[in-house]
């Protein structure tokens, strides 16, 4: 069984004040149309932390005006890239000064572990607004040489309105990797967090206002998905959603956008991806790789290697190696220091987890560890590792989005190749060898959208990733990410009389 130490910490770390629980519509904290509210709730415990309000289409109607009224009518977008950038940069400094409170925030509603949020997930916020900041002044067309008596020039000029719906496992990643691009681009826009964590996005939609972000740029309305999500997807005066979630309600995602004004959508979804360990990778490094991959966050992340593939010829010894290093993984209180591990997100989720270990189990998977929950209260469950798992199974196919590894053994590079594709995904992968040769082969071999080699999670803001097949299309990271908020307009004149075309 994995370390434990899943006791209250109350007496040891002083829990934030919830300071906003209201709608962010047009710069201002308002109650929601109907009034209503919702619980978000406390991973740890199962307790209501707040309530929050409850936005419906009605209040997604208010922030869309808004929003309109800001792009149409307001400075943003007018602004010249410097000034985005000065208050871009205001923005991030302000986060910063509030690191410990924001991450004590994503601690308590996401059971994020403290620690990491405090020195890695809230400073690369204000990094996420520095960097595509740095781009809001370098927004350049081309002046094309045409093949005929005409000159023309493109630009590249902002989509417009924008519909932002983020999930709850990176609340505060994936508001400002999908909030920063788009305020850089010139766009404004609605962001829908996930219901089970809405609280740091209503407070950065407090310090986006104390950063001189003019009203309307920047709504932040809680909600749920068949309602406030939906509001958006079908709004005929959004102009294009970035969603990322699960296949399931992408597909929902483009079906309202096709069934309204044509949006564009930008979609990041689901994962399974495979990690590929081949026989003269080093034990102790492809162990870390596989533990971090398949157990980072709990192992709520789209780009978890939840499949491990490991060639014979080191198999047993890796298998090993694998659980002594998982039998020391810490579970408990994220606020606790030595905990690597907090809890699920929801007791829907983590009811769904211990359903896909039950189904592993009827199939005939053996586990080599873990399986159960943790304590009396809240939301844990042990590491855990399945073995004989055969890649028909429901655990080695479907996306678990838990702590939930399917260990498998392959003998060819061909073998492995054929395996680590045999998936409906196509987000990420990774590859653990000394040999270049197979490296190069591998990478260009699996379809997915980024590939890490002797690594795990290699992500920079500077490097783009996104989904093949069942994953999805767009990009998120780098400046292809700011692109997919700018529209290209062509711009022609004739020439007359002139010596050259």
């Amino acid at each position: 069984m994995a370390g434990l130490r899943n006791g209250s910490t109350k007496s040891l770390f002083k829990l934030p004040e919830i300071r906003f629980t209201k709608l962010f519509i047009d710069g201002e904290f308002v109650d929601s149309v109907s009034g209503r509210t919702f619980e978000t709730i406390d991973p740890r415990t199962g307790e209501v932390i707040a309530r929050i309000a409850e936005g419906d289409k009605e209040d997604i109607d208010l922030a869309v005006k808004a929003a309109r009224r800001a792009f149409d009518h307001g400075p943003w977008p007018r602004f010249s890239g410097a000034e985005r950038r000065r208050l871009m940069w205001k923005f991030a400094d302000l986060i910063e000064e509030h690191v410990e409170e924001l991450a004590a925030l994503d601690a308590l509603d996401a059971g994020k572990v403290y620690l990491r949020a405090k020195t890695a997930e809230i400073p690369g916020a204000a990094e996420f607004l520095r960097f595509f900041a740095g781009a809001a002044d370098k927004i350049h067309g081309e002046v094309l040489k045409m093949s005929s008596e005409l000159q023309g020039y493109t630009l590249r000029e902002p989509v417009g309105v924008v519909g932002h719906i983020i999930p709850w496992n990176f609340p505060t990643t994936m508001f400002f990797m999908k909030v920063s691009p788009a305020l850089a681009a010139g766009c404004t826009m609605i962001v829908k967090p996930a219901e089970q964590t809405p609280l740091t996005a209503l407070y950065y939609a407090h310090l986006a206002k104390l950063a001189g972000i003019p009203d309307g740029v920047l709504n932040v309305v809680p909600g749920f998905g068949p309602t406030a999500g939906a509001a958006i997807c079908s709004h005929m005066d959004i102009d294009y959603v970035c969603f990322t979630g699960s296949t399931d309600v992408g597909r929902l995602v483009m079906h309202a956008a096709a069934a309204s004004n044509l949006k564009q959508v930008s979609l990041e979804l689901g994962g399974k991806s495979p990690l590929l360990i081949f026989d003269d990778a080093d034990l102790d490094t492809a162990a870390d790789v596989a533990l971090l991959g398949n157990l980072y966050n709990k192992g709520e992340i789209c780009v978890a290697s939840s499949r491990v593939f490991v060639q014979e010829g080191i198999y047993d010894k890796f298998e090993k190696k694998l659980l002594e290093k998982a039998k020391a993984w810490v579970v408990g209180d994220p606020f606790d220091p030595a905990v690597r591990q907090g809890p699920q997100i929801s007791k829907r989720h983590f009811d769904r987890i211990l359903s896909y270990i039950e189904h592993g189990k009827r199939e005939g998977a053996t586990l080599l560890t873990g399986g159960k929950l943790i304590g009396e209260k809240g939301y844990y469950i042990e590491p855990t590792i399945f073995i004989n798992v055969k890649e028909d199974m429901i655990i080695a196919k479907e996306e678990i989005f838990g702590p939930v590894m399917a260990l498998m053994k392959f003998k060819t590079v061909e073998e492995a190749i054929k395996s680590a594709n045999n998936t409906q995904y196509g987000l990420a992968a990774g590859i653990v060898t000394k040999d270049l040769n197979v490296a190069n082969t591998v990478s260009r071999s699996i379809r997915a959208g980024i590939i890490w080699i002797n690594c795990y999670f290699g992500f920079s803001m500077d490097c783009p990733y996104g989904g093949y097949k069942m994953s999805g299309f767009g990009r998120e990271y780098g400046l292809e990410s700011l692109y997919k908020y700018l529209q290209i307009k062509s711009v022609v004149t004739p020439i007359y009389n002139s010596p050259w075309l």
